[in-house]
């Protein structure tokens, strides 16, 4: 069997049944959240103030990004913020970075020279200090971060942060800001459209996500226990709170909040392509009560936007309906590193 044939997500749980074959590998007192969510999470010791929050993720020249089409500062301060966000998908605190260069002996030092501003960059908005990391040679560039956190304890020491599989039947389903200007972006650098005020919005957002650090923290600060960021797609990310909480969930297409700059550049059957499915746009989504959820609204510094709920049909998966209730076909419904990949 070939790796794309398993895919990314059949292959995370093939590996991390490996590690469970053997106790004490995967698994400790101290682990709060092992493999299958945004980060791990473990403490500290018996008094210890807080938990560590930790998570990695790497971009690949010509995968995550393409090198004629990307300032090389919008690739650190991207490399950050896909981290960052992890971070937040826990309702957690970034703190320290190690940073890892792939590199062939051909790149420029300046183009180093300006990955590292946008690296600098970004953890200057985020509060995150780089403590070291590595460079090795690689037939492609490529960066990896670590990023290291802290989540603060409850009153019986146990750290408070969202998790995947925390949802709960009735829940409402919500997301901050906007989804598909990523996805929007991407193709609009794929297919060279003509620049406008429109497409340079869809390709900021491409190049230069914005993590949600203060939401994450305001759903804990609204009791919210369940959360994930939007990185594979709105329909795959839910699929992953779906079955990690053993649940089923229904969105109603009208409800989401599309980027408005896609109505400027693409079809309406494409923009909700792009809003259902595609990857990247680092927003957060939660699942919690209505009040809960109305309390997050009001503490947030963004829109929230309740799009549907969760349901006791854990087989059912994602359903997203339009006006009539009709079940919408939504091909190609998130990104996967391997699937089909050779």
């Amino acid at each position: 069997m070939k790796v794309s044939d398993l895919g990314e997500f059949g292959l995370i749980e093939r590996l991390a049944a490996a590690l469970a074959a053997r106790p004490g590998v995967a698994s400790s007192e101290r682990l709060a959240v092992g493999i299958g969510d945004d980060a791990a999470v473990w403490l500290n010791g018996p008094r210890a103030a807080f938990a560590t929050i930790a998570t990695t993720d790497t971009l690949v020249a010509g995968v995550h990004f393409l090198l004629d089409a990307t300032p090389w500062s919008d690739v650190g301060w991207k490399a950050i913020a896909v981290n960052v966000s992890d971070i937040a998908a826990m309702g957690g605190e970034p703190e320290f970075a190690l940073v890892t260069l792939g590199l062939p002996g051909s790149a420029e030092v300046e183009q180093l020279d300006e990955l590292y501003s946008g690296v600098a960059e970004a953890c200057e908005a985020y509060g995150v200090v780089v403590a070291g990391g590595d460079v090795v040679r690689a037939e492609s560039m490529f960066i990896t971060v670590g990023l290291s956190g802290r989540a603060e304890l409850d009153t019986k020491g146990k750290p408070l942060v969202l998790r995947r599989d925390a949802a709960q039947a009735g829940d409402a389903v919500a997301v901050t800001g906007c989804l598909g200007g990523a996805a929007g972006g991407l193709r609009a650098l794929q297919d060279g459209l003509a620049e406008s005020e429109s497409t340079r919005a869809l390709i900021t957002r491409q190049r230069r996500p914005r993590a949600r650090l203060a939401a994450g923290s305001a759903a804990l600060a609204a009791r919210i226990r369940c959360g994930i960021d939007i990185s594979d797609g709105l329909l795959q990310d839910l699929g992953h709170v779906c079955r990690a909480s053993a649940l089923g969930a229904v969105l109603r297409s009208e409800e989401l909040p599309i980027d408005p700059a896609l109505a400027d550049v693409f079809e309406p059957e494409q923009a909700l392509q792009f809003a259902a499915a595609g990857g990247e746009d680092y927003e957060l989504l939660f699942t919690g009560g209505r009040e809960q959820i109305a309390e997050l609204t009001r503490q947030a510094d963004m829109p929230v936007t309740i799009i549907g709920e969760m349901v006791d049909v854990a087989r059912a998966g994602v359903r997203l309906l339009d006006g009539a209730g009709r079940e919408i076909e939504v091909p190609d419904a998130g990104w996967d590193h391997l699937r089909g990949a050779e």
